[in-house]
């Protein structure tokens, strides 16, 4: 049985009980990062404040937004954005982290990528993050539902016939999944549901793996340099700081996290008061109609990529690249065959590799919004097949990587 004692004040109560100072000295400052990193590490600080924003600004949307197709469009249209005081500030808000944070994700994966974060034991970092990207999507998917407007209804559908998987015919399993045959009340309390209570848990538990995955080994650096995290944390306590290669990540490191956090939330708000149209699509603006089509019919952005590997090919073919595309990532840290955790730009080949990827998912992003026809139809079959190719290349030109 554990031994208490006559607690000598508030603090001490709830350490004798909480383990408060073990809890603070294993997370926070004695938790070491490496000295040398750059700007681009601060990116899951960024993260974590944006979905912090999120869940703020969807609680005060929450309180008006009523989740029924006869009024939902009003209850976000009419209600938050002009009745409500400052509600159309918390929706801009909402809609403007909803977007960027993508954006941020993204730079997040590349630099991973890019320093070869997944490796030498990181391969559940890499993982989990993974796992949070997905759980992000279908996050915004099931949130894009809710305004129940043109875009929100068509996008709805098209998606989930995607459940069909093609020649398969599984009907009943997209009817399932909309609860009725088409997008209706209950396909938008199902998304409700998903988008206010189960994924955000998700969403919570997964950035709590996410960050215990990075206790053990680390988060890796710019030289990809094996740091001795016991002997350079002992010359920093001794108060060698300044050849100590380690910084305490409360409250050396998260000091600079948030400068770069300061900095970023500029560019946000910068966005949400006078550029946030980008993250509402005009069509979305009117009412559901499930007997009019919209001539164009996509995904935000962040979808666009992976949207563009379904489209230029046959429907089961296009099925295959597309559940291609988002499950190979989950397989970089093994499909990876080289020992070097170093920048791209001391790996030769796999330098040209990374290159190719960020420019080929860039060009599948901006062909998603354009039509399948004449040379936009080149470019993304183009564009798709050098995807593909990419990554089937992946294993052998790393496996005769040279040590960096």
């Amino acid at each position: 049985m554990a031994h208490f004692t006559k607690a000598t004040s508030i603090h001490d109560w709830f350490n004798q009980r909480l383990g408060i100072d073990t809890v603070n000295r294993v997370l926070a400052t004695e938790y070491w990062i490496p000295k040398n990193i750059n700007f681009l590490w601060a990116m899951g600080m960024i993260l974590a404040v944006t979905f912090g924003l999120l869940l703020v600004s969807g609680i005060f949307l929450l309180m008006y937004y009523q989740p029924n197709i006869h009024t939902a469009f009003d209850s976000v249209n009419y209600t938050i954005m002009q009745q409500v005081d400052f509600g159309w500030l918390w929706r801009h808000i909402h809609a403007v982290s909803a977007s960027v944070i993508f954006l941020i994700i993204y730079i997040h994966m590349f630099t991973g990528i890019y320093y070869g974060s997944y490796k030498n034991g990181r391969e559940m970092i890499w993982i989990s993050g993974m796992l949070l990207f997905v759980a992000f999507s279908a996050e915004a998917f099931s949130g894009y539902m809710l305004p129940w407007g043109q875009m929100s209804y068509w996008a709805g559908m098209v998606i989930t016939n995607l459940f069909s998987l093609g020649g398969l015919h599984l009907n009943g399993l997209v009817e399932w999944i909309r609860g009725d045959y088409i997008p209706s009340q209950a396909f938008l309390d199902r998304f409700f549901m998903l988008h206010v209570l189960l994924i955000p848990l998700i969403i919570i538990a997964l950035i709590g793996l996410h960050f215990g995955a990075l206790r053990i080994p680390h988060v890796n650096n710019q030289d990809g340099e094996e740091i001795d995290f016991d002997v350079e944390s002992k010359k920093y306590l001794a108060g060698d700081k300044a050849n100590s290669k380690v910084i305490r990540f409360m409250n050396d490191f998260l000091s600079k996290d948030m400068a770069v956090v300061a900095i970023y939330l500029v560019f946000l708000f910068y966005l949400v008061f006078w550029n946030f149209g980008f993250a509402m699509d005009p069509i979305n603006f009117d009412p559901a109609n499930g007997l009019q089509t919209p001539r164009d019919i996509y995904p935000e952005w962040y979808f666009l990529w992976s949207y563009e590997m379904l489209r230029p090919f046959s429907t089961n073919f296009g099925l295959m690249t597309f559940a291609f595309a988002q499950g190979i990532m989950f397989l970089l840290p093994f499909l990876d065959r080289s020992k070097n955790a170093v920048a791209a730009s001391r790996r030769g080949w796999f330098q040209v590799w990374f290159w190719l990827l960020l420019v080929d998912m860039i060009a599948l992003s901006a062909m998603g919004k354009m039509p399948p026809s004449g040379i936009w139809y080149d470019i993304g079959f183009t564009a798709a097949s050098l995807f593909i190719a990419l990554w089937v290349a992946l294993p052998i030109i790393t496996i005769f990587e040279k040590k960096a």
